[in-house]
Order: C-alpha cells, then sequence, then structure tokens
C-alpha cells in the first residue's frame, strides 16, 4: 500500500511544490524591485484569481473522484464522458471570467481595502492574467482525470514545464524587458496556454486507446450532468467558504497597513509550500479511494487510511522542524527588506503552528472526494469557517494581527476535526 501510496503522491507532491515555488519566485520578483507596494500588488492580485480559480476547484476534486471510481469498474466510456464535461464546463466558465473581468475586478475592491497605489498594479497585473481564465480551468479539468485515472506523472510532466515557461519568460520581461508588474501576469499568462496545448498533446498520444469513445452525445444526455454538478455544487460552496478565509484574511492584512499586508503575504507562502507538500498525498488519497470505493474493496480503504495519516503525522514532524529552524532564511531569500523580515519573525510562532493543526485537514479532503461524499466536506468546511470568523472577532481588539492568525490556526485544526467525526457517520456507506 505505501508503494501505491507514494507512486501518486511523490509525482503529484513534485508538481505541487513548482506551484508555492512559482509563487515565491513571483514574490522574489516583485520583493526586489523598486518598491514594496509590488509585494502588496502581487498578494492582492493573487488573492482575487485564488478567489476566482478556487472557487472552481470543483473542476479537478469532483473529476478526480468520479474518474477514479468509473476507472475502479473498468468504464471507459464513462471515465471519457467524464472529462468532456468537465471540459466543456471549464471552458464555459472560463469564457464568462473573461467577459465579466471588468465588473469581477470592482466588485474584489470593494472588499479589499488596500491603498490605491497597491490596487493599480494590481490592476494592471489582473487585467493582463485574466485571459488565461479558459487555460487554467480546462488544466483543472485535465489534472483532475489524469490524478483519477491513476496517472500522477503527467500532472507532473505539466505542471513542471508550465512553471518552468513562467519562471524564465518573467525574468526575461521583469529584468531584461522592464516590464515589472505587467511582465509577471505576461509570463503566467504565456504559460497557462502552454501548459493547455501541452494537455491536449499528451491526452491524445498517451491515450489514444481511448479515441474511439469520444462522442459527442455525451452532450445530449442531461441527466448525466446531474450527479457532476451535484457533488460539485458541494464542493463549489466548500470551495466558497475556504476562499472566504483566504479573502479575508489578505483584505485584513490589507486594512492594518502595507507593511502587514507584506509580512502576512509572506509568512503565508510558509502555508502554501506546507499545503501543497500535502495535497500530493491528499491527491494519493483521492485516486485511491475512489479506485477502491469504484471496486468495492472496503478493507483496501481502510488500509490505505491507515497508511496515508502515518506519512501526514511524518510530514507534520518534518516541516514544524523545518520552519522553526530555517523560518527566517526563507524569508531572506524572498524579499531583501529586512524591516519586513524583522517584523515577520515576531509572528514565526504561528507558522509553526500551522502543521500540526493542518495536516490532518488535507488527508481527508483527499479521502472525501475520492468517495464523492461532497456534502460531509462541504458541512465540515462550513463549521471550520465559522470558528474562523468567531475567534478573529472576539480577539481582534485585544490581539491585532495575531488574532488574525490564532482564527487561522483554530479554522485548520477545525477542518481536520470535523471531518474525522463526520467519517465516523459515514463508514458504513462503503463497508467499514
Amino acid at each position: 500500500m505505501d508503494k501505491r501510496i507514494l507512486r501518486l503522491a511523490i509525482p503529484n507532491i513534485i508538481s505541487n511544490i513548482t506551484v508555492p515555488l512559482l509563487g515565491m519566485v513571483d514574490m522574489f520578483i516583485v520583493g526586489h524591485l523598486s518598491s514594496e507596494l509590488f509585494i502588496g500588488a502581487i498578494a492582492v492580485g493573487t488573492m482575487i484569481f485564488n478567489f476566482i480559480y478556487w472557487n472552481f476547484g470543483f473542476l479537478r476534486m469532483g473529476t478526480s473522484g468520479f474518474t477514479a471510481q468509473a476507472f475502479g469498474a473498468q468504464d471507459k466510456q464513462e471515465t471519457v464522458n467524464i472529462l468532456l464535461r468537465s471540459l466543456l464546463v471549464a471552458i464555459v466558465i472560463g469564457l464568462l471570467i473573461v467577459i465579466l473581468q471588468y465588473f469581477i475586478l470592482q466588485l474584489a475592491f470593494i472588499l479589499i481595502g488596500a491603498s490605491s497605489g497597491i490596487k493599480e498594479y494590481a490592476s494592471s497585473y489582473f487585467y493582463i492574467y485574466v485571459w488565461a481564465a479558459p487555460a487554467v480551468l480546462s488544466m483543472y479539468a485535465f489534472s483532475g482525470w489524469f490524478v483519477g485515472m491513476q496517472d500522477s506523472k503527467t500532472p507532473m510532466y505539466i505542471s513542471i514545464a508550465v512553471n518552468v515557461i513562467n519562471i524564465c519568460v518573467s525574468i526575461l520581461l521583469v529584468f531584461v524587458l522592464h516590464l515589472e508588474l505587467k511582465g509577471v501576469a505576461l509570463g503566467s499568462l504565456i504559460a497557462q496556454y502552454s501548459g493547455f496545448i501541452l494537455s491536449l498533446i499528451i491526452w491524445s498520444r498517451k491515450y489514444r486507446k481511448l479515441k474511439p469513445f469520444l462522442n459527442i452525445s455525451f452532450i445530449k444526455s442531461i441527466r448525466d450532468f446531474v450527479p457532476f454538478f451535484k457533488v460539485n455544487s458541494d464542493i463549489f460552496l466548500r470551495t466558497l467558504a475556504l476562499v472566504a478565509v483566504t479573502t479575508f484574511f489578505t483584505s485584513t492584512s490589507a486594512k492594518m497597513g502595507d507593511t502587514l499586508l507584506a509580512v502576512n503575504s509572506l509568512l503565508m507562502q510558509l502555508f502554501i509550500l506546507f499545503s501543497y507538500m500535502m495535497d500530493g498525498f491528499a491527491y494519493a488519497a483521492e485516486a485511491l479511494t475512489g479506485r477502491y470505493v469504484g471496486a468495492k474493496q472496503p478493507l483496501q480503504l481502510k488500509i490505505l487510511i491507515s497508511r496515508l495519516f502515518r506519512w501526514g503525522i511524518g510530514l507534520m514532524i518534518f516541516f514544524t522542524i523545518g520552519y522553526w529552524l530555517f523560518a527566517d532564511n526563507i524569508l531572506g531569500i524572498l524579499t531583501d527588506k529586512q524591516n519586513i523580515i524583522n517584523i515577520a519573525h515576531e509572528y514565526r510562532f504561528w507558522v509553526l503552528l500551522i502543521p500540526f493543526a493542518g495536516f490532518s485537514a488535507f488527508l481527508w479532503d483527499g479521502v472525501f472526494v475520492g468517495m464523492t461524499a461532497s456534502a460531509q466536506m462541504r458541512n465540515s468546511m462550513f463549521v471550520a469557517t465559522a470558528s474562523f470568523f468567531l475567534i478573529y472577532y472576539l480577539f481582534q481588539n485585544s490581539l491585532g494581527n495575531n488574532a488574525l492568525w490564532l482564527a487561522f490556526i483554530i479554522y485548520l485544526a477545525m477542518r481536520g476535526i470535523m471531518q474525522s467525526i463526520i467519517f465516523r457517520f459515514i463508514k458504513k456507506r462503503i463497508g467499514l
């Protein structure tokens, strides 16, 4: 079982780790420009796109769970239909985002209390990168489908290619052509469409045996879309709650001033690094859980969950020690502004709590997605989100920025606790 987990987890970890590393490279690029406003602007711009794209994370998560179950049941026609449904929905949503870009940005600025300087820079970033929406969402669908097919290497190759292109083009545009923040946005735009084209090429070659199952008739059967949208609507609401927390975190940081916005943005890079590492095992959980549910093998699923949490505890210990020893060094790489690093050091304690509070939530997410237990995952997120806002508003006056971090840590812990409790009530559904 450990070999199966690692066979799926390691490529996903390599793939995922390029995402926060890319974010760190972007932060490195803007952190060495003329003003700290660029750090806040990239944080706000990234937050806006997180708000957009994370809400449509169901295109990956829902596709992964359904595909894994179809793979376990050896239903080739359904595996192809799932990909086609996901891509259709992804492209339609992506085009709508492009069409509504002005209104999306204005709404975002209503929610974010950033300074006029940061809004100006964030706008220039947004209006360029938003054109990548159809490609980004389509790759969500491809990524979920590949994982569901027990293929974690293909998303790894695509992710590495996308991020290498992104980094190289961004550095060229910023430091050679001096396009500053616009160069970062253009680099990301070019990289995303490169990844989409690469996804199509790889699918066409690696899964050419499935081409006979490509059929436009999948659109005619509206009833087949019902389970897809039912599960994905739950995941959408779950993700909306997640985005509400992250958006509130950044917008509240912005209201505390440009300096604290920069500090919290840098510290959140450490959470993102940990989260993408844990997501590698969560993706393995999605693929294997869906496979064992589809093949009706509850004993294998029980062994899988046990092994997953052993790996999770090991990673939790590793990251806690790593952040204790090297957090300041990592921040020093991200920016050369010593005043920002000094203030960030005052809040390092909260970063040390992230692995302990959050590791189980990521693993349970993978299990629930593989089971397509979307309603239960949604409900656990609602409780965790409510705890975040409750804690923050109880302590904001007395603790200031510490209240924001306290609320975030409790929110992470509550996600894992609630999912563990809920799982005890739904075990019978899969014969455990």
